[in-house]
């Protein structure tokens, strides 16, 4: 028997990848913003599956950035997803000191290693092609998670790789977390 959590689903949201061809990460991200340079918070609800006054507690505490004109940019929804993959993992504390970790300041994108969208797109690279490939031992995601990286990613500064790397192994391990996390509710409220 194989157990599976939200098959289907695309990382941090509750929509179905068939949905939207069967797309994860950055081309998620471009269907969404293909049409429009932003998204309102019922757009959010509907994509993330976290209710508005969550979402606008989170910008409130500095977690999320400020909106243009009512409007979410393609990094900020990226922000949400990635916090709403480890949410029911890890405390929010440590999620915004990790988003923190790779990006600094909030309001301040001179201080970036890599822009959200593109953060997201890793993890949802790196998450499909662990599961997919079977693949179930920490020292297996660390080398995907190098290996994606290495021939991807330009660092902007020295050393830029290997905080990725790091933050990139915490969000992967988080998210299975929430996964492993949902699948025991599930298999509780069956007995």
């Amino acid at each position: 028997m194989t157990y599976t959590v939200n098959p289907g689903l695309i990382p941090g949201t509750v929509l179905s990848k068939k949905d939207f061809g069967n797309v994860s990460g950055i081309e998620f991200l471009n269907k969404i913003f293909f049409v429009s340079n932003g998204v309102m918070l019922n757009q959010l609800r509907d994509i993330s599956g976290v209710d508005g006054s969550t979402l606008q507690n989170w910008v409130k505490r500095g977690w999320i950035g400020n909106t243009v004109n009512k409007r979410y940019s393609k990094d900020q929804l990226a922000r949400i997803l990635i916090i709403n993959m480890m949410r029911s993992s890890m405390m929010l504390e440590k999620i915004d000191y990790i988003l923190h970790y790779i990006n600094g300041n909030i309001e301040d994108t001179s201080d970036d290693i890599i822009p959200e969208s593109e953060l997201y797109g890793y993890i949802c690279d790196i998450y499909d092609n662990f599961t997919d490939s079977g693949l179930h031992k920490v020292e297996d995601l660390r080398v995907l998670i190098d290996k994606v990286t290495t021939d991807k990613y330009v660092e902007p500064v020295a050393g830029a790789k290997e905080r990725l790397d790091k933050a990139l192994e915490i969000i992967l391990v988080a998210y299975f977390a929430s996964n492993a996390a949902a699948l025991a509710n599930i298999l509780f409220n069956a007995l």
